[in-house]
């Protein structure tokens, strides 16, 4: 395992699942989905042995993970474009469409985002996909 750096320097208190979406959902690297689904499978289990506030279902605490990665997506992709349009810095464009997969991936797969996704489609100047659910 290689070592990492954590910065601390926006620390307060949130949701539980926050820092599980900035790790496991990092606008600079790529995780397979299904190793980030056992990460937070076994971080809820030992969240629960520990008391921590998490739902009691780990399909409840997924979809949390996930609402919590729409919210925070947003915020990163809004930054990214201020860092670009007011401060000049073309360098993060790179990482927007990253952020945008997590994101639309996301919206996709809850009925209730359905209308974030077609909004970003719009945005975005793409055909709105068809996708049938049974």
């Amino acid at each position: 395992s290689n070592p990492g750096v954590l910065d601390f320097q926006d620390a307060v208190y949130g949701p539980v699942t926050y820092d599980l979406v900035s790790l496991y959902k990092d606008a600079y690297i790529d995780w397979d989905e299904v190793r980030v689904l056992d990460w937070s499978i076994r971080y809820w289990e030992a969240a629960r042995r520990a008391g921590l506030p998490v739902r009691a279902d780990f399909a409840e605490f997924y979809r949390d993970f996930e609402w919590m990665g729409v919210q925070r997506h947003l915020k990163v992709l809004g930054i990214f474009a201020r860092l670009y349009h007011r401060d000049g810095k073309a360098g993060y464009l790179a990482d927007m469409p990253r952020v945008s997969n997590y994101l639309r991936r996301a919206c996709q797969r809850y009925a209730e985002l359905h209308p974030l996704h077609d909004l970003l489609d719009a945005v975005e100047g793409r055909e709105a996909a068809v996708a049938y659910t049974f």
